[in-house]
């Protein structure tokens, strides 16, 4: 039976686990405090619904209603990004673990479970033993160096004219009505402020410079 001080016990365990996710893995590397507000908040919350679902007998309708309360709530802002998305899973979905096993007599798996969580991430994080590139997709415009024949002249030009050490590009779309190409561009991560991730915006390149 869950008693106040294990109740106590396993918040203080969970929220410092999620403030270590949180302040030590995630936002170490890119911080954006609303993000931040939202792991910390639905953490919270799911460790203490899920406590008070296992202490108490409820029907199954009110566990169901319980948890709809979550399947309403829709934020009216861009959608949220890959990363950020994975870090909201996990830092609700550890709270139902934690809330599960916080029984007083599972507290070495309970301990086990976080620190496999914690290395798991903090390992990702670091990148030890996989290689990541940035892409960004552009809009070029001297769409004769486009050809095939022309493609080390076209890697000067965008490295040039981007200031990026691009290794290597893929041409999409390309419109010789307005001679203008859509090409992605692929390079080591620079945090030069260009922004990672999915290619699933387009700026444009200007014109000669």
């Amino acid at each position: 039976m869950l008693t106040s001080a294990s109740l106590f016990t396993g918040f203080v365990l969970n929220a410092v686990v999620a403030l270590i996710i949180v302040r030590g893995i995630y936002n170490s590397s890119k911080p954006h405090k609303s993000y931040v507000i939202t792991f910390m908040a639905f953490n919270t919350l799911v460790f203490f619904v899920m406590s008070l679902l296992t202490s108490i007998e409820l029907s199954i309708g009110a566990g169901f209603g319980l948890f709809a309360i979550f399947s309403i709530l829709r934020y009216r802002t861009n959608p949220m990004p890959a990363r950020e998305m994975t870090y909201l899973f996990i830092l609700i979905g550890l709270p139902i673990v934690n809330a599960t096993l916080n029984t007083g007599v599972a507290w070495s798996l309970l301990v086990l479970v976080n620190v496999a969580v914690i290395t798991v991430l903090f390992v990702l994080e670091q990148g030890w033993g996989f290689q990541y590139e940035e892409s960004k997709r552009v809009i070029y415009d001297r769409i004769e160096l486009v050809h095939v024949d022309q493609r080390d002249a076209l890697l000067t030009d965008l490295r040039q004219r981007t200031g990026l050490p691009i290794t290597r590009i893929e041409v999409g779309k390309l419109d010789f009505l307005k001679d203008a190409a859509v090409i992605t561009l692929f390079y080591p991560p620079t945090g030069s402020g260009w922004g990672g991730g999915p290619a699933d915006s387009e700026s444009e390149d200007g014109g000669e410079e």
